[in-house]
């Protein structure tokens, strides 16, 4: 093999983390390495060629995708019509499986190799997706061991790579550092609010985070308030929320620096996602809440098969933190869970030291690791 191609389909933010540090981990063994496909910005300072913005694959739900489907499946024609005259060594799709699978199976069918990075959820909801993805994929890696066990038992080709992140983030607290660097003096408790990165997220949860924040300044004088956005937009449109709810709160909303605010605080009100699990790896009390449009819950509510939805408590197998949905996402149910998890010191040292337990474990090498599963299914390279 004279050139290594690789085709890599990303759909989200934490999808272009994943992708960036793969690209990197590929590149150290093999230079020349050639990745196209759909990825973000991370990846294009890796050399990456993306055949269009990864934003325009970032939808949720159910019933939200449809809106933007002639889109989404013209992208998909894109894609694989770009991939067979490329005609790569292997396509990796990293998470946005209702985007990616389908894309695979067709690449697999006409002799390109496929791996997919981050499992489905397919443990948790709609489990007949197994089969699928059987056919999909050459190689499933998962993030966390549990999801590995899954495919064993369906006899899926998988390896359990770990997370980068905890890979990233060190066991030693940065809180002191992350203060300093944010200009937060610390003489007050600082809560961190991250309602998404999505616009749709912002739109569902950023009031009534909002009106918890309102909620705890009259239960706990002197809080204080971070919000951090993940892009331009997000950053707008939250600020457009809080002036229209007229809210005279101390809060400041900073550009990205996600990780960096949930280090500075105390605990942390969030979105459900990737972020909880960086909550988790930086050892921050927590709240995890989502909410999904009407239709979607409905659909969703009568398939999920699992007691818990966020990750520190999946990956616990247990209730570790709070976690909300729907109609529990409102400021009374919301600020007396964070009143504990801010005020009971015995509750949090033994919280954050079931956080560092998992730290531990998911601590992997994940990049290098991946890497070594790409390029073992790519056969012979000319490095």
């Amino acid at each position: 093999m004279t050139s290594l191609r690789i085709g890599i389909i990303v759909g989200e933010a934490s999808g272009d983390i994943l992708g960036a540090d793969l690209i990197k981990a590929i590149k150290a063994r093999v230079p020349g390495a050639q990745f196209e496909g759909v990825g973000g910005p991370l990846m294009l300072e890796q050399g990456f060629h993306s055949l269009c913005e990864m934003d325009r694959l970032a939808v949720m739900g159910l019933v939200e995708p449809l809106k933007r489907l002639p889109e989404l499946l013209r992208i998909r024609r894109l894609v694989k019509s770009h991939m067979l005259a490329w005609q790569p060594d292997i396509v990796i799709g990293i998470d946005s499986p209702d985007f990616n699978l389908n894309i695979e199976k067709f690449l697999r069918q006409r002799g390109i190799k496929t791996l997919h990075y981050v499992s489905p959820s397919v443990w948790a909801w709609r489990q007949g997706r197994v089969k699928t993805i059987a056919k999909a994929v050459d190689h499933m890696l998962t993030l966390f061991p549990f999801e590995e066990a899954f495919y064993r038992q369906h006899s899926v080709p998988v390896t359990c790579v770990g997370h980068p992140l905890a890979d990233q983030i060190p066991l030693e607290d940065q809180r002191d550092a992350a203060r300093a660097e944010l200009d937060v003096s610390g003489e007050h408790p600082v809560l961190a609010i991250l309602p998404g990165s999505r616009s749709g997220e912002v739109g569902q949860l950023m009031v009534p985070f909002l009106e918890t924040a309102q909620w705890l300044c009259r239960a706990h004088p002197g809080i204080e308030f971070l919000i951090p956005a993940a892009n331009a937009a997000r950053k707008q449109q939250i600020l457009d929320i809080i002036a229209s709810r007229s809210q005279d709160l101390p809060v400041r909303v900073v550009l990205g620096q996600s990780r960096k605010v949930m280090a500075a605080a105390d605990a942390v009100l969030m979105a459900s996602g990737t972020t909880s699990l960086e909550a988790l790896l930086l050892q921050r009390p927590m709240v995890v809440a989502y909410r999904f449009g009407k239709w979607s819950f409905k659909i969703l509510s009568r398939l999920i098969k699992t007691p818990h939805f966020s990750l520190p408590n999946l990956l616990a197998q247990r209730a570790l933190v709070p976690e909300l949905l729907q109609d529990e996402v409102c400021a009374e149910v919301i600020g007396p869970l964070l009143l504990e998890q801010l005020n009971n010191a015995n509750h949090r040292e033994t919280l954050l030291a079931e956080f560092r337990d998992i730290h531990q474990g998911l601590a992997r090498r994940a990049s290098d690791r991946a890497a070594e599963v790409v390029l073992s299914l790519c056969g012979p390279i000319d490095a």
